[in-house]
């Protein structure tokens, strides 16, 4: 049996969780604790019990407070754990299977080691016609900031280590569903734009998400002071705005999925459809 790839240190990310609960930046938080709203408000069903799993800040959480559903919130860390009913691995789950009608997860699939294994866990926690919904960090975010570092780091130290982890692509987010036994997979992809003042403003927000360097087999040591200012240098001059701000790309996708049930649609067989393509159509020499 192949074991998953130990791309994070999970010991590491706890440990920067804890840091950036101490002077949290919340903002990305509360946006996607936004969307879940949002999101959720188009589905006809009432979801009584409830999962948050894993989101290392209790915005969604909050937001989804509802009459008549309960919510059990599971943290990353002890340091993260404030309101939270219990601490967890999210790549082992405790929970007994079909325990939940809504699983959700803000920020934090894209830290896990084995995807699709966390995929199958949360896919056995949830009952028949179960929804789960979560939101994770894409892989076009801040690649201003992975472009400067990279080249500042290759003329001040002729190379650059590993800092920046792999994303998952969305064109894979639909296929590791349906593998892990998800009914109605849609992915979807939320792009936007954060500016800042400078480099050392953008580090410092990424510092209070918890979101620095956890990569197993990542440099340890701080980037130098002479690399810094060189990358800040780059920044404001290939991704800064008329005003001096620069821009930092953030991707969000979003991924959904339901446990199976007799009720939900189905695709018809190959070959049993009723009505003739051409009718559809039309004269396709119109086209």
């Amino acid at each position: 049996m192949s074991h998953p790839p130990h791309i994070f240190d999970r010991a590491l990310l706890r440990r920067r969780l804890a840091r950036a609960a101490r002077g949290p930046c919340d903002f990305l938080a509360h946006r996607v604790a936004e969307d879940f709203v949002y999101r959720l408000a188009g589905v006809s069903r009432a979801f009584p019990r409830a999962l948050d799993y894993g989101s290392p800040h209790p915005a969604t959480a909050n937001a989804l407070c509802a009459p008549g559903r309960t919510i059990v919130r599971a943290a990353p860390s002890l340091e993260t754990a404030t309101g939270a009913d219990l601490v967890i691995d999210e790549e082992f789950l405790p929970f007994a299977p079909e325990k939940f009608d809504l699983v959700f997860s803000a920020l934090s699939l894209q830290w896990v080691n084995d995807l699709p294994g966390a995929f199958a866990q949360l896919r056995r926690s949830l009952a028949p016609d179960g929804l789960l919904l979560a939101a994770m960090v894409g892989g076009q975010s801040f690649l201003e900031l992975r472009h400067c570092l990279t080249q500042a780091q290759e003329e001040v130290e002729g190379g650059a280590s590993p800092r920046v982890f792999p994303f998952v692509d969305l064109r894979d987010l639909g296929g590791l569903l349906q593998r892990a036994g998800f009914g109605l997979p849609v992915a979807d992809c939320d792009a936007f734009t954060v500016r800042y003042d400078n480099l050392f403003s953008l580090l410092r927000d990424l510092r209070g998400m918890g979101a620095t360097n956890i990569l197993a087999a990542g440099a340890r040591r701080p980037l130098k002071r002479s690399v810094l200012l060189r990358a800040a240098e780059l920044y404001q001059q290939d991704f800064a705005d008329p005003d001096g701000r620069i821009r930092a790309s953030v991707e969000i996708l979003w991924l959904s999925g339901w446990a199976p049930h007799e009720s939900q649609q189905k695709p018809l067989r190959p070959g049993s459809a009723q009505v003739p393509l051409s009718s559809v159509l039309g004269d396709k020499s119109q086209f």
